[in-house]
């Protein structure tokens, strides 16, 4: 049986990106590999770790591309090339297009810092905080056209301590962030994601192996 194939997008320090592979390494992704890393961003830290792991990278520079929709055909002829089961956004800084949103619906993954549908968008922690909000978190969800829309998959809350401030509830968020994400993409490699309109059922992820 050939290993479930994920590809992971980042843009930045690749914090959930090194989280997912120590899992794959580990044996606690679910039996799934990194077969690809997409960056648009040759200079992000997340590229040397990519290299220092040995994960093959996609690494391009949008300005070299006519339009979004001509460097995301050239991803898409990757995945398919490495047949990549799963993708994994982790801190991707660019909107996709339906050429990608279409052709992996369904198999196209997001982690957000909030309970969405609250605060989407851009500094969700910040607006978290701005509000006031006694409780936040994390929600991994799928992907669709639209921003932080796409149907919820798991989410785990975060109290907001009197004393929290930008930096410190953010740390706590990224945190549980890295437990979280292996933990759902297991899930999908062990088969147990079954999506039904906007309602997401997980067979069998609690308390089993």
């Amino acid at each position: 049986m050939s290993a479930y194939r994920i590809a992971v997008f980042a843009s930045g320090e690749g914090s959930n990106f090194q989280a997912l592979a120590e899992a794959a390494t580990a044996g606690t992704l679910g039996g799934a590999e990194i077969a690809l890393l997409v960056c648009d961003k040759p200079a992000a830290p997340v590229v040397q770790r990519a290299e220092r792991l040995g994960i093959p990278a996609f690494i391009f520079k949008p300005k070299d591309y006519e339009s979004r929709e001509a460097y995301e055909r050239e991803i898409v002829r990757r995945l398919e090339e490495l047949q990549v089961d799963l993708i994994v956004l982790a801190g991707y800084m660019r909107l996709l297009t339906p050429v990608i949103v279409q052709q992996y619906a369904g198999r196209l993954i997001n982690i957000h810092p909030s309970l969405l549908p609250a605060f989407p968008g851009k500094d969700a922690i910040g607006q978290a905080l701005a509000y006031g909000v006694k409780l936040s978190g994390v929600t991994v969800h799928f992907v669709d056209e639209g921003m932080d829309t796409g149907p919820i998959i798991a989410q785990r809350a975060l109290e907001v301590t009197s004393g929290a401030n930008a930096e410190s509830f953010a740390n706590a968020v990224h945190e549980v962030e890295r437990e979280l994400y292996p933990e759902v993409v297991s899930w999908f490699a062990r088969g147990w994601v079954t999506l039904d309109g906007r309602h997401v059922t997980v067979a069998g992820a609690h308390g089993q192996k």
